[in-house]
C-alpha cells in the first residue's frame, strides 16, 4: 500500500477502498494530492473532462452558472465522495470549494483502467450513483412539497452529516451563505433567515454569529426536516 493511501482520511470510505494493496499502490502512483482554498474551482462547466478526485476533507458545491451569471447549486460533496468524471466527456457543472478542501486527483485514464480491472470498484461506483439518484429524488420531493422550515432543517442536517466535527452541541460554520442556501432551497434570503430564527427559538439550533451554528437537538432537527407547515 502506498504510504499516502495508508494515511488517507477517507481510506475506508472512498471509491478506491475496495482495491487490494497492490492495485491501490499502482493507482496511487498516478494520484496527486491537491488543496483548494474556499472559492477555488477544480473544473468548470464546458471544459473537457480530464480528472476525477476523491474528496478527502472539506465541502464542495456542484453548480452551474447561466449566461446572465446566475448560479444554480445542484449538489454538495463531502469527504469520501468522488467528484469529476472518471470517463471522457465534457464537464457538466462547476466544481467549487465551499471550504478549504484536500483532494486526491487522478487523470481519467489510470482511474478508468483500475475500475475496468476491478469489478468491485465499478459495483461500488454504481451503488454510489444509485444513492445519488435517490438523494436527488428526495430533494425534488423536499423542494416541491416540504415547508420552508423543513427545507432549511433538512439542509442543516445534510451538511452536518458531511462534516466530521459537526456533532450535536458542537459548533461549526455553515459553508454556504444565506444567499446560496436560498438558491439551493428555492427560497428567499429573508425566508431562510426567518426559518433559522424559528429553529433557534424552538431550541433546535444555536446561532452564535456569522455563519456559526450548533445543533442543540438532533432529534428535533430531524423532525423539523419532515415538517409540512
Amino acid at each position: 500500500m502506498a504510504k499516502s493511501c495508508g494515511a488517507c482520511a477517507v481510506r475506508t470510505t472512498a471509491i478506491c477502498s475496495v482495491l487490494d494493496d497492490g492495485t491501490l499502490a499502482g493507482l496511487a502512483a498516478h494520484g496527486l494530492q491537491r488543496r483548494l482554498a474556499r472559492g477555488e474551482t477544480l473544473e468548470r462547466r464546458g471544459d473537457a473532462a480530464q480528472v476525477c478526485a476523491n474528496l478527502q476533507s472539506g465541502l464542495m458545491k456542484i453548480a452551474s452558472v447561466n449566461a446572465e451569471g446566475d448560479e444554480s447549486i445542484v449538489g454538495l460533496a463531502g469527504p469520501g465522495d468522488l467528484i469529476g468524471q472518471p470517463f471522457g466527456g465534457t464537464v457538466e457543472h462547476d466544481l467549487v470549494a465551499l471550504t478549504d478542501v484536500t483532494l486526491c486527483v487522478f487523470p481519467q485514464a489510470p482511474f478508468a483502467a483500475a475500475m475496468a480491472g476491478n469489478p468491485a470498484m465499478g459495483a461500488l461506483l454504481l451503488r454510489r450513483m444509485i444513492d445519488d439518484l435517490a438523494t436527488a429524488r428526495r430533494w425534488l420531493v423536499r423542494l416541491g412539497r416540504a415547508s420552508a422550515v423543513a427545507r432549511v432543517a433538512g439542509l442543516i442536517a445534510d451538511i452536518a452529516a458531511r462534516l466530521p466535527g459537526a456533532k450535536p452541541g458542537a459548533g461549526f460554520d455553515l459553508p454556504l451563505s444565506r444567499g446560496e442556501i436560498a438558491d439551493l432551497l428555492g427560497l428567499t434570503i429573508e425566508t431562510v433567515s426567518r426559518q433559522m430564527t424559528r429553529l433557534r427559538a424552538a431550541g433546535v439550533i444555536d446561532l452564535p454569529g456569522g455563519r456559526g451554528i450548533a445543533i442543540r437537538d438532533a432529534d428535533a432537527l430531524a423532525i423539523a426536516a419532515e415538517a409540512r407547515v
